[in-house]
């Protein structure tokens, strides 16, 4: 069950204040479609009604509300302090994205059309760390709600890596990789996660253009790049995967907001009417505000992992307190998804990763602990098949955090017992102090005991 958000109640307050912040925006939307060509684009500086200049700062607070119309004439990139979004040509070819499709995207993704994305997103790309290092295979994450995507979508980058050409699979290997292998390696990805998506038939890309196609309206708030959107469908992945490859800088590029791009893209590729079969009473939308920017909801997360958008990670179906049905993952997926925190319940069943996300069909996970999301995966390619290889067993952690210079290696052993009986220690005194990483390992393997191999654990 989406963690971050708990019960009905929780979820009506939020609708509640969502509807008081369209009504409060309703008025200065109206005065500026009015006053827009009146007020031109000469300024650089935005100002408040009585005429004040106000920061950048300042124009960027809350979560991602939409700056009032009269203000909007001011790309809001300018405001960002980030280069404009990588553009291609009108004359590609392509469908222009219309009003009624970028009120869907707004609607699925913010649950109105009173948000846009705060500036944290439109600074998020995908970026590896530099070729031929300990980290080539790895990307570079930054803070913010985008840092979820980007970490799910270095999943299955490793799940890419860990199956590419029959090759054996060797922690080294991911080392020795080249900035145009990486390129193909991202395209690659990329295109494997929305074709999952479209459900093996059919996937959508997203790219900004020079010309925009859709006015701001009361119903629309309008950010500056949405609108000059193009989708561009494919029926083939590998198609998909070249035409990524010749645009990777719409993806990469800095100020290319390219997680938004591939979230975008996300959308389309599922549909809106595939995405609201996926969701339930629980989560009628994919993202949540959360300290000025927003987060991605569980459902968005099982999207990237297993291409349906279940709002749930239990298995199957469940019944909820009030007797609706809650959807929850369905088949077992070649990724998986961990999580913990120190405050959970161990008692709420809905919020157990049920064994489709925590056993997968390879040793790549995605980990949720306490919220900041890392990478956790084996070099076994049998490790999930035979349980003989479960006893002593090597796993290597990635949490992306700029201090790290080479994934953790760490050393499972699920038969020395240590762990069960410091668990029933009864002498006085503190008791041992256990990493946050070794819990979440526990999630999967209860009794496994962990070797850092000469690391300091992570806090």
């Amino acid at each position: 069950m989406d963690t971050e958000v708990s019960g009905q109640e929780e979820n009506s307050q939020e609708l509640d204040l969502e509807e008081i912040t369209r009504k409060l925006f309703f008025l200065d939307k109206w005065r500026g479609i009015f006053n827009y060509h009146r007020l031109g684009t000469t300024s650089t500086t935005p100002q408040n009604h009585e005429g004040h200049h106000v920061s950048a700062d300042k124009t960027e607070a809350g979560a991602g509300l939409s700056q009032p119309e009269g203000q909007r004439h001011l790309p809001p990139n300018i405001l960002c302090s980030i280069p404009k979004p990588s553009i291609i040509s009108s004359k590609l070819g392509g469908l222009p994205i219309s009003l009624e499709m970028a009120t869907k995207m707004q609607q699925s993704l913010f649950g109105n059309t009173a948000h846009i994305f705060s500036c944290d997103w439109k600074k998020a790309y995908f970026k590896f760390h530099e070729p031929f290092s300990d980290l080539a295979f790895a990307l570079e994450v930054g803070k913010g709600g985008a840092r979820s995507i980007q970490m799910a979508v270095q999943v299955f980058i490793i799940k890419h890596l860990f199956t590419r050409n029959g090759k054996d699979y060797n922690i080294h290997s991911l080392h020795e990789i080249s900035k145009q292998e990486q390129g193909h390696v991202l395209a690659q990805t990329l295109a494997d996660i929305l074709w999952a998506a479209g459900v093996a038939q059919k996937a959508t890309i997203c790219l900004v253009t020079e010309d925009a196609s859709v006015a701001s309206t009361p119903k629309y708030s309008w950010d500056g790049f949405t609108e000059q959107l193009k989708v561009f469908e494919f029926l083939e992945k590998e198609a998909m995967a070249k035409f990524i490859y010749d645009h990777l800088q719409c993806f990469r590029g800095e100020g290319s907001h390219g997680v938004i791009l591939f979230l975008y893209s996300l959308l389309f590729s599922r549909t809106f009417e595939r995405l609201q079969k996926d969701l339930d009473i629980t989560t009628t939308h994919l993202l949540q505000p959360s300290a000025g920017g927003f987060l991605c909801r569980q459902a968005l997360l099982n999207l990237i992992l297993t291409g349906k958008a279940s709002p749930n990670v239990f298995n199957g179906c469940q019944e909820g307190s009030s007797q609706e049905v809650l959807h929850g993952v369905t088949a077992r997926s070649e990724v998986g998804y961990l999580q913990w925190g120190k405050d959970a319940c161990e008692g709420d069943r809905l919020s157990q990763v049920g064994s489709m996300l925590k056993t997968p069909k390879l040793p790549i996970w995605l980990c949720n602990i306490n919220g900041n999301y890392s990478v956790l995966f084996g070099i076994n390619r049998q490790l999930l098949s035979d349980w003989k290889m479960e006893r002593l067993f090597d796993l290597y952690f990635y949490s992306s955090h700029p201090l790290q210079k080479k994934p953790a290696h760490l050393i499972i052993d699920t038969h020395s017992h240590h762990w069960e009986k410091d668990q029933h220690d009864d002498r006085p005194g503190p008791k041992r102090w256990y990493s946050p990483v070794e819990m979440i390992i526990r999630t999967k393997w209860r009794v496994a005991t962990i070797n850092w191999n000469g690391t300091a654990p992570f806090p």
